[in-house]
């Protein structure tokens, strides 16, 4: 059965912790506790397949702890990953600002390919984002980060969790 590790970072109560819930099937949450040092799920899709390692996937999501007090930490964090996830809000302008500093941390000093880095933009529920704002591709800070690609190859969604 493959393995992979996967990193969800990003700035603090950016929706990391309920994106990940929502992947693996975990519980609701009904209020905000910031997440301590890291926390990790783990799920297995059966329907992932390789013609050398076998059938099915088992996935370790690791929600990693936005606040830098937990930056010590970050190498350790970041060894054998497979992907990061950076999630931010965009409805929070020093989310925008943060981007390349995560970007630059957890892809590009750990050599990882842009393909298995996603950029996602969660909004909460009621905020006004979910309008399904592409304006973001426009923002000066991530084409300047991403290229003047719309932030190609790296993969960006959009989500509202409701």
């Amino acid at each position: 059965m493959l393995k992979a590790k996967i990193l969800f970072v990003g700035p603090c109560e950016s929706g990391k912790t309920v994106l990940a819930n929502f992947l693996t099937e975990s519980s609701d949450i009904t209020e905000y506790n910031p997440t301590q040092g890291v926390r990790i799920l783990e799920f297995e899709n059966p329907h992932v397949t390789s013609n050398n390692k076998g059938t099915g996937c088992e996935f370790e999501l690791w929600d990693c702890g936005g606040d830098s007090k937990f930056e010590s930490c970050w190498p350790a964090l970041m060894k054998d990953a497979h992907g990061v996830v950076i999630v931010f809000n965009a409805d929070i302008p020093s989310h925008l600002k943060e981007i390349e500093m995560w970007y630059s941390c957890f892809v590009q000093q750990q050599f990882l390919q842009d393909s298995h880095c996603m950029l996602v933009a969660h909004h909460k529920p009621g905020s006004g984002g979910d309008k399904s704002n592409l304006a973001l591709c426009k923002h000066p800070g991530l084409s300047s980060l991403f290229g003047l690609q719309c932030l190609k190859p790296v993969c960006v969604c959009v989500c509202v969790c409701v």
